[in-house]
């Protein structure tokens, strides 16, 4: 079909272990990093990585050739 657009935007929440606040300001920026940087070796984009004491929020945009399951 011509000009058909597919985006498949996921919002992905990795949380700590028992929900305890360990994620420290110390290293959180190279976890952000870090985890953006698996996204894009998968050829996803990541739209936003951010943290709480106790969780991450990804939200990525997830490349049409890869399947939701994968």
């Amino acid at each position: 079909m011509a000009n058909t657009y597919s985006q498949l935007n996921i919002h992905c929440v990795f949380a700590v272990k028992g929900r305890e606040n360990i994620l420290a300001e110390s290293f959180r920026q190279d976890l952000f990093k870090y985890m953006a940087g698996v996204l894009k070796s998968d050829k996803s984009y990541p739209l936003a990585v951010n943290s709480r004491k106790d969780h991450v929020p990804v939200f990525f945009e997830l490349p049409v050739t890869m399947s939701v399951s994968k």
